[in-house]
């Protein structure tokens, strides 16, 4: 029966023209399911590596304030934990034309559209990119520490996760919860924004509430920095694409943006960060539009979450019930109500 509710529950997630990818895509989540073992059966497990257990202490420390301190969802999510012999949980597929950075886009039933495409397996996703590059499209393959099934089922902490500082793992706890507390169908900045800032806001209280020191600012600025570096570049392309050249032409004109893209990095790396290298292996990597696709959805909303959460007097259960009616407006007067609160 849990098999038969599994495939079901993968079914309803699945557009038609991926019912190929369902056994494959049953398979990966059956593995994190019957894999899970309870938290606090590993703490009590004499065999288990120590410093292992005291990752999942602080691992169990996050997860109950989340629930007790931010309102967050009180269920079997991330007290079970999975060892998966491999960096990362999942592996998202980006893909876009080659003169555009329109997303090709995935529709599910319950989860809407979103921009890219999970495979459980690194090979899966890099053949399926090597399929639409065929077709003429850009691609870039991503790995995944952690998603959310947005509360269908109780999901475990993974080893991928455990590479994050104890803080940041505490952060990304909660922000993988926010996605269960709530989720928009079909708007990914909306949702990544609301979470990101759940996670940002939420790591805040939890270094008060333990004494410990304030995040570095200064790591905080540099990832703006290069985010609105990204950004500035994705409007250069879209002003490039909105023209009328050829093919050859677009495509020099392209990889001259690219290469200033890189220029101005290095620029900023050297002047202002003191030549920290953070994000050296991301930009030395082979740029196109799908790499481009991600960036700013985390970032796009977050002074208008701020805003709300501030409107809301700092109380969680206040600022999800906003949240919820600001989602229940129509697309073009939820953005607007958006931008009002981005305002100054």
């Amino acid at each position: 029966m849990k098999t038969a509710l599994l495939l079901f529950s993968l079914l309803l997630l699945t557009a038609c023209s991926q019912l190929r990818d369902l056994p494959h895509l049953a398979a990966g989540q059956w593995q994190l399911l019957h894999e899970r073992q309870a938290v606090p059966n590993l703490l009590a497990d004499p065999a288990q590596p120590a410093a292992l257990k005291a990752r999942l202490r602080e691992a169990a420390l996050a997860r109950d304030f989340a629930s007790r301190r931010l309102a967050l969802p009180d269920n079997g999510s991330y007290r079970s934990y999975v060892e998966l012999g491999r960096p990362y949980v999942v592996w998202n597929l980006f893909a876009s034309p080659e003169f555009s950075l329109q997303p090709l886009t995935h529709c599910f039933p319950l989860a809407g559209c979103v921009a890219y495409r999970g495979y459980f397996a690194p090979g899966r996703a890099r053949g399926a990119a090597a399929l639409l590059r065929q077709q003429g499209w850009d691609t870039a393959v991503v790995g995944i520490e952690a998603y959310s099934t947005l509360g269908w089922f109780d999901d475990p902490l993974l080893s991928s996760m455990l590479r994050r500082s104890d803080a940041e793992l505490a952060g990304l706890i909660f922000h993988e919860l926010a996605h269960q507390q709530f989720y928009l169908p079909g708007d990914t900045a909306f949702n990544e924004s609301f979470a990101r800032f759940v996670e940002l806001e939420g790591l805040r209280q939890w270094r008060e509430q333990r004494g410990l020191p304030a995040a570095d600012g200064r790591l905080e600025r540099q990832r703006e920095q290069f985010t609105a570096l990204l950004l500035a570049s994705r409007g250069r392309l879209e002003t490039l694409y909105a023209q009328t050249l050829s093919a050859p032409a677009m495509r020099q004109a392209k990889q001259a943006e690219f290469a200033r893209l890189r220029h101005d990095y290095r620029q900023l790396r050297d002047q202002q960060w003191q030549g920290d290298r953070r994000f050296d292996a991301w930009i030395n990597a082979p740029l196109n539009n799908a790499r481009l696709l991600p960036v700013g959805l985390y970032e796009q909303w977050l002074p208008a979450f701020a805003r709300l959460f501030a409107q809301s007097d700092g109380d969680w259960p206040r600022f999800y019930a906003a949240v919820a009616r600001l989602a229940k407006q129509p697309a073009a007067e939820r953005q607007a109500q958006l931008l009002v609160l981005i305002e100054p």
